[in-house]
């Protein structure tokens, strides 16, 4: 099953506006298509969250060229466990970069990223 399958079908078309939103990335096109991304896979005692430092207001007007989930290091905690992926989504004015973390007790752990329509 291509989770990003609706992220891919996007590919190639002009961005509206790209936002952070509930800890989502909310993707609307010029054709007024909508896409969310999201880490789907919560399980019992876990924290999932996503954050930038990118400014996403400048990739209005872009096209979309891409994606790519990159597995970063583990945050040292002292207790629980601190996991991190980068989406580096690729776009015709360069790369903004995601982080969606997973904090959890080290029972679960892992990530579920994938792409639906956003109503």
């Amino acid at each position: 099953m291509d989770y990003l399958k609706p992220f891919n079908d996007a590919i190639g078309k002009e961005i509206a506006s790209v936002a952070l939103s509930n800890d989502e990335l909310h993707f609307v096109f010029a054709d007024g298509s909508k896409v969310r991304v999201l880490d789907d896979g919560q399980s019992c005692c876990e924290a999932r969250y996503m954050t930038t430092d990118d400014n996403l207001d400048e990739y209005a007007g872009a096209k979309l060229l891409g994606l790519e989930i990159k597995d970063a290091p583990d945050i040292e905690e002292r207790y629980d466990v601190h996991e991190v992926q980068f989406l580096e989504v690729m776009t015709s004015r360069g790369c903004f970069t995601m982080a969606t973390h997973n904090e959890h007790n080290g029972y679960y752990g892992g990530f579920s990223v994938r792409a639906m329509p956003l109503d």
